[in-house]
């Protein structure tokens, strides 16, 4: 019998029960046909059992009967019951997913298992696990509370609307989880911000101001106008001023304004517009650490750095960098900058009126500068009021001072320091050369700006001395058109003790870099001859080689015959090419014997270049030198020494012919006296004076060149005025000079002509200097030392 037939002839009560695990060796006798359903079942129960056999399908089976008993007819399995019951293919259990965890799909188009992450370093997973040890307790006491807190939807005990509106508890809980999460983020974000290390590049950039000897102010330098000024030398009236303006509880309020911060937040969000609102701290960090965007995330990274700010700095401290570091329009940083700008005076000048109109500024200097238009200025006006009656309200403005202050003070038109002039160009070019060397600043530290340079130069002298040559120079033009276009005009005036009062350096500094004052290009002619003469009355001559010194005396006697040969104590002095050497004369005009005296007041040449021989070229050079003539600048030491083959400035000539008005004493040459950075003095390194001659050579030779200005020029000053000078011309007519002091001022000027397109080899006049009884040197001269 078939094991098909004994499952059919057995009996219903010796079937196994539904569930239990049939083993080989004893299957089920074959019995009558079961219903469907159960067919169904026994066919997944057998397909179960050769793939994952079980106690869960047992109770599974059990699950169904129990369905289908208490219904009496069969129940739809739910889905997921469904998906419980599904029937497992064997090779899926018996061969494992080898591409589980890669992430990539398999052979049937379904998506891999992703790989398991990588586990946790022992340090990382013994925090986690001590931290979530420790959180445990706390999760489990508050797990009740925001279960009653989670919402559950519709709400059981309401009707209509009210079903889906939160109750009391939850709103609450909702707001205190709110200001809870927000706390944790600024409390965060205050730890985490700092404040930044570096500036912004036009926070710290100032502008150097030079200012001429009276005080005012002369020119400016650099990209920024700024200068930075002590809290205590700006007076509180201005602080006052401002504060009314901006922040009236600053020195009170924790660094920032969260109704202000509120208020710009919405303006920014809400209407697409920016506010201010900010404080004095908030606006001096957006000014020296932030951009001037007008964003959310800008707004928050400036209040949380206020915040840290105002807990590191003292109020004083913040206010003193917002005042130096704001904009004030007109180019302009800083209240001490804006001072000047709009009123011409330092901000230690300034009365509360003044202050009032600044910092109405503070709003929008294009919005409230007064000079702008009509509409501009009753804007500014009417702020201006309005401050000055906050500031009465505040208590920091009397009303009997705010009575006094009933007129609109009106500023100036323009900057006075938005840029240098022409001639001021190169008056600031000395200046900082000078400045520099004698504080031992270096380029990058002058370049950051904020120094105050206090110059020498004489406002008065320099615009005199700038319209003389502007004269000749429109009189070269005409009498001379084609000469005169490579014509120039250097001119220096120098005081006894030092000081540079004026120069004239070229027509315009910006189409011509070099300042012809302070150029050694041309020979200084006859010009030098008071310098052979001082050497020789210092010194004596030698007749002799290697014997005693001869005194010389203003009357010593010297052959002033033009040609004559010049000697040494060997004999004639011979040059390289084998000739012996003369000396001639101007127009080769012939003397006579003449005094030294007489020589030089009258220019006569061939007593000198003998002198110098007879005194010793080392002398003369040592002499002049010594008097202020630079040693680069002195030519060969040959006979033509003493008839000025040296190539001084008309800044050292300047120089040189003071210290014979100073008795002989020598002080080097200056164009700074004083500066300060930021108000603090900086030491500068001053010149002392050098006896250069002494007083009685001095004495003689003033004496000469007094009688050489009497003689050229009798009428050309009062009889009692100590003025004295001389004329200098060269051999080959490539230079003019003139040279002389009056009222302890000595002035140097030098007319040349030089292709600066083709060479720097100067080239003839051409009567571009005028001639010797009408020289364009001496017209110069005069009219620089108000003689004209």
């Amino acid at each position: 019998m078939t094991e098909a037939g004994q499952g059919e002839g057995a009996p219903e009560d010796d079937r196994r029960p539904r569930g239990r695990r049939a083993t080989p060796e004893k299957r089920p006798e074959a019995g009558p046909p079961l219903p469907a359903d159960e067919t169904m079942q026994l066919k997944v129960d057998a397909l179960r059992e050769a793939a994952l056999p079980g106690p869960d399908e047992t109770m599974q089976l059990k699950v169904d009967a129990l369905r289908k008993d208490t219904l009496g007819k069969d129940v739809p399995p739910n889905p997921d019951e469904t998906m419980a019951l599904r029937a497992l293919r064997p090779e899926e259990v018996e061969k494992p997913d080898k591409t589980a965890g890669t992430g990539k799909p398999d052979r049937r188009g379904g998506r891999r298992k992703p790989r398991p992450r990588p586990a946790l370093p022992p340090a990382v997973a013994r925090v986690t696990a001590t931290a979530a040890q420790h959180l445990a307790p706390l999760a489990a006491r508050t797990a009740p509370y925001a279960r009653k807190l989670k919402p559950v939807y519709p709400r059981p005990g309401r009707t209509g609307w009210r079903r889906w509106m939160p109750s009391w508890k939850q709103w609450l809980g909702a707001w205190l989880t709110a200001i809870g999460l927000t706390g944790t983020f600024l409390v965060v974000a205050y730890a985490v911000t700092d404040i930044p290390s570096d500036l912004n590049a036009y926070a710290t950039q100032q502008d150097n101001v030079y200012f001429w000897s009276d005080g005012t102010p002369m020119a400016r330098t650099g990209w920024v106008q700024r200068q930075a000024m002590p809290l205590k030398d700006i007076p509180e009236d201005v602080r006052w001023a401002v504060l009314a303006a901006e922040n009236e509880n600053f020195y009170n309020d924790p660094g920032i304004s969260f109704k202000g911060i509120t208020r710009a937040l919405w303006r920014t969000l809400g209407e697409g517009d920016t506010e201010g609102g900010s404080t004095i701290t908030q606006q001096y960090v957006k000014n020296v650490y932030l951009t001037q965007n007008q964003t959310v995330s800008r707004k928050f990274t400036e209040a949380m750095i206020a915040l840290k700010l105002d807990n590191k700095m003292s109020k004083d401290q913040i206010l003193e960098g917002y005042l130096n570091t704001s904009w004030f329009g007109r180019g302009t940083y800083g209240i001490q900058r804006a001072a000047q700008a709009y009123y011409g005076k330092d901000v230690s000048k300034l009365n509360a009126s003044e202050a009032a109109c600044l910092a109405s500024l503070l709003k929008g200097a294009g919005l409230y500068d007064p000079t702008l238009g009509k509409t501009n200025h009753e804007r500014a006006v009417e702020r201006w009021s309005w401050i000055l009656d906050r500031m009465v309200k505040i208590g920091k403005l009397s009303p009997q001072e705010r009575a006094r202050y009933k007129k609109f003070p009106e500023p100036l038109k323009t900057n006075p320091l938005y840029d240098t002039g022409e001639q001021s160009d190169y008056l600031v070019e000395l200046a900082s050369q000078y400045a520099k060397k004698s504080a031992h600043l270096t380029d990058k530290q002058f370049d950051l700006g904020g120094y105050q340079i206090y110059t020498t130069f004489d406002r008065k002298r320099e615009a005199a001395l700038t319209k003389a040559v502007a004269k000749a120079r429109k009189q070269a033009e005409q009498n001379h058109p084609g000469a005169a276009k490579t014509a120039h005009y250097g001119a220096a005036s120098v005081a006894t003790d030092g000081r540079i009062l004026a120069v004239y350096g070229g027509p315009d500094h910006r189409t011509q870099g070099y300042n012809e004052s302070n150029a050694t290009t041309v020979q200084a002619g006859t010009a030098f001859l008071p310098f052979v003469y001082a050497a020789g009355l210092e010194h004596g001559v030698h007749k002799a080689r290697g014997g005693p010194a001869t005194p010389v005396t203003p009357e010593t006697v010297y052959d002033g015959d033009d040609g004559v040969t010049v000697t040494t104590p060997e004999g004639p002095y011979w040059d390289r090419s084998g000739k012996k050497v003369a000396a001639h004369n101007d127009g080769g005009k012939s003397y006579g014997q003449i005094t030294l005296d007489k020589a030089l007041a009258q220019s006569v040449n061939t007593p000198f270049m003998q002198l110098g021989m007879d005194t010793g070229l080392d002398k003369v050079k040592q002499t002049a030198v010594a008097a202020g003539l630079l040693s680069s600048s002195m030519g060969p030491q040959v006979p033509a020494l003493s008839l000025g083959n040296s190539t001084p400035s008309a800044i050292r000539m300047a120089s040189g012919y003071a210290t014979f008005a100073a008795s002989g004493t020598h002080t080097e040459p200056y164009s700074v006296r004083r500066i300060t950075r930021n108000g603090s003095k900086v030491a500068l390194a001053s010149p002392r004076p050098q006896r250069a001659v002494g007083a009685d050579v001095a004495e003689d030779v003033i004496r000469a060149l007094t009688e050489s200005f009497r003689t050229a020029h009798p009428d050309a000053a009062p009889a009692t005025a100590e003025v004295s000078g001389k004329a200098g011309t060269t051999g080959n007519d490539t230079a003019a000079w003139y040279a002389g002091t009056a009222s302890s001022v000595s002035t140097a000027v030098v007319v040349y002509r030089i292709d600066l397109a083709k060479s720097l080899e100067p080239l003839p006049l051409k009567g571009v200097a005028g001639s010797a009884t009408d020289s364009v040197p001496y017209a110069v001269w005069s009219g620089a030392m108000g003689f004209a």
